[in-house]
């Protein structure tokens, strides 16, 4: 293996360990709002870290640019989907948590 290869198996494992924490995020969180953060904060840090992995894997530039494209679609598509659930929710009447 070269040392590129470590560095793109450390980035992937990490990314997963990100995606691991904002399930975990999503099961444990009490109320709606927290697991919304939960959910799209690791999962963003998490792909971005799987497309870095894999970006230094890809054989072309062209590669690495769709890797990217995908990664922004994918940042917007969750901070509006995380907003529509939230505005939902609060339209629904459902409070933030408190202790």
């Amino acid at each position: 293996m070269m040392p590129g290869d470590y560095l793109s198996v450390i980035l992937l494992i990490a990314g997963s360990l990100f995606f691991l924490a904002g399930t975990l995020g999503l099961l444990r969180f009490p109320d709606v709002y927290t697991r919304l953060h939960a959910l799209t904060k690791a999962d963003n840090v998490g792909l971005g870290l799987m497309v870095a992995g894999l970006a230094l894997q890809a054989e072309s530039w062209t590669v690495v640019g769709k890797l990217l494209l995908i990664w922004l679609l994918v940042l917007l598509a969750a901070a509006s989907v995380a907003y529509l659930v939230a505005a939902a929710a609060r339209q629904r009447g459902i409070k933030l948590w408190k202790r």
